[in-house]
């Protein structure tokens, strides 16, 4: 039996729109969405921002009721069967919310502890392993208003894992975090798949979800647009390669000159400080780099590199082809 199963899964908003004449309109954020997750699997959900995976994640954690579908967590209904779910899921999300600033990381785990229901005989105990499994054992007694941002979502991850959920929901977890602490984050989420915790990760940093998860769905406009390993998703562009050409300004007539050369499976553009990347992806045992610098008149063209394709690139093509 699949951990988490989510089958035709919908979920439509109802908004207003307009300034002087408003008018009501729906939007579909999930549009008939279905996977399965395993037990101890570490599942990725993988997507831009708008595509529906918070919404999801949502809907699976009972915090939504679908619009039209089913999910089920160990075999429970997420929304007959609500109280059994939450008792069985933990929710950590990114971000500077979800815990109170004026109290300490201890006295935060100890009134989350009572929400969640763990026995009082059990709470110092738990709350010990925890605060040793984070890194946070010396600073518990500290106010929050005081932690660093990755010292925060360590407590989020604690405050997440007191009832010792078998199934965790990891919402962007490292989100902001300096490179040091997201190491740190990622590390202890491998540790928390090793114990045996089956995991759905949302993230926007491929190499992340490259290096944790075991499958990625990536989801796009509402729907899943592919499914796989990492492995597997990256064999989708394995027989190209990638060019890249810094430039300073470009329009998108020059973009879409680019994207009719013939070779040419899928052009992005990056923002960086002061340029922008444009990343090109070409069929396999072509060299096209010559036909695309011809086709950049008027752009400001600075390095030119090539490289092999990575799941990032993967991710970009099919997100594209949406």
């Amino acid at each position: 039996m699949a951990v988490i199963e989510a089958s035709e899964l919908r979920r439509t908003y109802r908004t207003t729109t307009g300034t002087i004449r408003r008018r009501r309109v729906e939007v579909e954020a999930v549009r008939g969405i279905s996977f399965e997750v395993a037990e101890g699997e570490l599942f990725g959900l993988l997507g831009p921002n708008g595509a529906g995976k918070t919404t999801t994640i949502k809907m699976l954690i009972t915090l939504l009721v679908p619009t039209s579908g089913s999910a089920r967590v160990l075999g429970h209904d997420v929304v007959r069967e609500a109280g059994e779910v939450r008792r069985r899921v933990g929710y950590v999300f990114g971000g500077e919310r979800g815990v109170y600033e004026r109290l300490s990381a201890l006295d935060n785990l100890r009134y989350f502890a009572e929400l969640y229901g763990v026995p009082g005989r059990e709470q110092k105990t738990r709350i010990a392993e925890l605060l040793d499994l984070v890194g946070l054992t010396g600073r518990e007694k500290e106010r929050v208003e005081g932690y660093s941002r990755g010292m925060r979502q360590r407590l989020h991850i604690a405050r997440g894992l007191l009832h010792d959920p078998p199934v965790l929901f990891l919402d962007e977890p490292t989100i902001g975090l300096d490179p040091v602490g997201a190491r740190e984050l990622r590390a202890m989420i491998a540790t928390l798949a090793e114990s045996g915790k089956t995991i759905l990760l949302t993230t926007h940093y491929m190499f992340e979800a490259d290096s944790l998860c075991d499958r990625i769905a990536v989801i796009a406009k509402g729907k899943i647009v592919a499914e796989g390993t990492p492995q597997q998703l990256k064999g989708g562009v394995a027989e190209g390669w990638v060019v890249e050409i810094e430039v300073y300004g470009i329009e998108d007539v020059v973009l879409d000159r680019l994207r009719a050369v013939p070779g040419v499976r899928a052009v992005a553009v990056e923002e960086r400080d002061q340029a922008q990347l444009v990343v090109v992806q070409t069929d396999s045992g072509q060299e096209l780099t010559h036909a695309l610098l011809s086709r950049m008149d008027g752009a400001a063209v600075g390095r030119v590199s090539s490289r092999e394709p990575t799941l990032e690139d993967a991710y970009v093509a099919l997100v594209g082809e949406s």
